[in-house]
């Protein structure tokens, strides 16, 4: 039988253990054939994942299906293209949805409000928001839960508007992070104590990188409990809120 022409690289095998662009090899001064179209479909998918719309029925019909109240909202960006090129729109709701959402408080203040937000990846929304909210409602069963709000064209601090809104002492955004070339689809939960118009990224907690490949459903729970009560006992979120839930990989001494 003839060798083949390119053998494989010894370091081939490690690539199964990480997203990480690993081994790649080369083909002289240049990336081989195979990781440089495998790089151009990343890139693509990273694309396609900040311009892909949101399916927002489908979304609402998921939270109905596991009994979760939700209600619409948009920014004051009107496409995706101003989404994009005016971050500052992204942060304010268009006046139909403040309108909506005034109309829509029922005048009793609640625990926390949960925004589930397209943001930059609308994919990781739509795949992984739901399972997240599931597992965070089941140990906060004291607590009084607004409304969902899906909001579309949203940046992070379009939650803390709805939020003074709904007079909720504390805000949840769910929100699509920017794609990696090895994670079109990673979800970011970012919560903010009584939350208001002009609050600061530095008033803020975040747990990042939710998605099976990542932070698992579960453990992303988890953390963001703990925070939640640990605002509520501290009174503030952001820098002075620690996150010391135990890392389930580290050996007890």
């Amino acid at each position: 039988m003839p060798s083949p022409i390119a053998p494989p690289s010894p370091w081939q095998r490690l690539r199964q253990f990480t997203p990480a662009r690993i081994a790649l090899g080369r083909a002289g001064h240049s990336q081989p054939t195979e990781a440089l179209l495998a790089f151009g479909l990343a890139h693509a998918q990273a694309r396609d994942a900040v311009h892909r719309p949101l399916d927002r029925a489908a979304l609402e019909q998921s939270l109905r299906n596991e009994r979760f109240a939700c209600v619409a909202a948009s920014s004051a960006a009107p496409d995706r293209l101003h989404y994009l090129r005016r971050p500052d729109l992204g942060r304010r709701l268009d006046d139909r949805s403040r309108d909506a959402l005034s109309a829509a408080w029922d005048g009793a203040p609640c625990d926390v409000v949960f925004v589930v937000a397209d943001g930059l990846s609308a994919l990781a929304v739509q795949r992984h928001a739901v399972p997240v909210l599931c597992a965070v409602r089941e140990p906060l069963p004291d607590w009084r839960l607004a409304p969902v709000v899906i909001a579309e064209q949203a940046r992070v601090a379009l939650g803390d508007e709805i939020g003074a809104l709904w007079h909720a002492r504390q805000v949840v955004m769910l929100i699509g992070e920017r794609p990696g070339l090895s994670s079109p689809d990673s979800l970011g939960l970012y919560l903010t104590y009584e939350p208001r118009i002009g609050r600061t990224d530095a008033e803020r907690n975040c747990v990042s990188n939710v998605r099976p490949e990542g932070l698992s459903y579960q453990r992303a729970a988890d953390r963001l409990v703990f925070l939640l009560r640990g605002a509520l006992a501290l009174g503030c979120s952001g820098v002075r809120l620690k996150d010391d839930t135990p890392d389930p990989n580290t050996a007890l001494p």
